[in-house]
């Protein structure tokens, strides 16, 4: 390679940067608070260099990240690395990790016997903390013991490195709704228990934990459940959407958009669907024909704000709904429901307040909850069960 020199480029999770040298890849940056931020840091890390056009190698390496982000299968192996100035530890800590595949984690201590170090978990920890080829060499896939995240020094911490194994677990398939939360529920509960002594009372009276997802075929069949269970009685609800799934006798798997599309307003209807439902499932079943809608591998790649904002276009959908999506099929692990009648009286009941608490005051209490505060609010919808 010639001419050294940096760039900034577009990702699924914000603007990296890369710095190459004759050697290869020196370095890459994982996404600062903003752009400008990022552009610091780049000048920061590699003061001889200057921002300038990549060359078509260092292209085809950026290629391939933005593809690996975009939950695409992709084979950063072959890039190129320059680790003439990396000690010899961390190169054998950074060589192995670039063997574990997208999807897959190895804890600390699994790598440090991997490379014929037992017992140099720490070590592994403190060179993955260094390294200075974010994404190429794979440190996210790397966890502590138990499969609890550990540290990731970028920018965004832990919640950063899970939202890449969402991406690369969506992109091999591993995430179906199937019961598995997106974040490690024990580390979830000891953070909230050391964050907020009142709260970690309720969570002792309440006991463990026993939050799990809901299967999930696609966005838009637990879209459409969501809409026809809203403001009914589970079983009324039940029985309607049973009668909605039965209006497609010879249909397998969950309801589609296209089913909905090709059935008359009259048998939908005549399912028990007020006007108002019929009408959202139209705009729900519309909007994902028209690609407007994200998969379920695509939302992987969103954020949960991005996610309520898109998400509430649709008729009939609004912010609580979404939040129940992100809570209970989606897994997000730091979602806290403002508007939910139970999470506020559960909050009343677990502080002891004479009156249920504001929007304000509440999220000013959940900031010691973070970055779990789906957890919290599960506790404080069962503060509410003995009533």
């Amino acid at each position: 390679m010639t001419s050294p020199g940096f760039t900034l480029f577009d990702t699924a999770i914000g603007r990296c940067g890369i710095a190459w040298g004759k050697g290869g890849i020196c370095g890459v940056n994982l996404p600062e608070a903003t752009p400008s931020a990022t552009r610091r840091r780049m000048a920061l890390r590699y003061p001889e260099l200057i921002e300038s056009a990549p060359p078509p190698v260092v292209q085809r390496a950026i290629d391939r990240i933005v593809t690996l982000l975009r939950g695409e299968g992709t084979d950063l192996a072959q890039i190129a690395l320059d680790m003439t100035l990396v000690p010899a530890f961390h190169r054998r800590v950074y060589e192995l990790a670039r063997t574990i595949p997208a999807g897959k984690t190895l804890s600390y201590g699994e790598v440090a016997s991997r490379i014929g170090s037992p017992g140099a978990a720490r070590a592994v920890g403190q060179a993955l903390g260094k390294n200075p080829f974010a994404i190429v060499v794979p440190c996210h896939r790397v966890l502590a013991a138990g499969g609890k995240p550990g540290g990731f020094s970028a920018n965004g911490g832990v919640e950063t490195k899970l939202k890449m194994l969402r991406i690369e677990r969506a992109q091999r398939g591993l995430f179906d709704g199937d019961g598995e939360l997106g974040f490690d529920l024990a580390l979830a509960v000891e953070t909230l228990r050391a964050a907020d002594p009142k709260l970690a009372r309720l969570m002792a009276r309440v006991g463990p934990c026993l939050l799990q997802l809901k299967t999930t075929p696609s966005i838009f069949a637990a879209l459409a459940e969501s809409i026809v269970y809203q403001q009914l009685h589970g079983k009324a609800a039940a029985t309607i959407f049973a009668r909605v799934r039965a209006l497609f006798p010879r249909a397998r798997g969950a309801l589609t958009p296209a089913q909905i599309s090709s059935a008359s307003e009259a048998d939908l209807r005549g399912a028990g669907l007020s006007n108002a439902k019929y009408l959202a499932l139209r705009d729900l079943a519309e909007r994902c024909q028209a690609g407007s809608i994200p998969t379920l591998s695509q939302i992987q790649k969103l954020d949960d704000q991005a996610i309520i904002e898109r998400l509430s276009e649709v008729r009939g959908i609004g912010r609580w709904t979404v939040e129940m999506l992100l809570i209970f099929r989606l897994g997000r692990p730091d979602v806290l429901p403002l508007d939910d009648y139970g999470v506020r009286k559960g909050f009343s009941i677990a502080f002891g307040t004479a009156e249920l608490p504001s929007k304000a005051e509440l999220e000013a209490r959940a900031k010691r909850w973070k970055p779990y505060r789906t957890v919290a609010s599960w506790y404080l919808w069962r503060a509410t069960d003995s009533l």
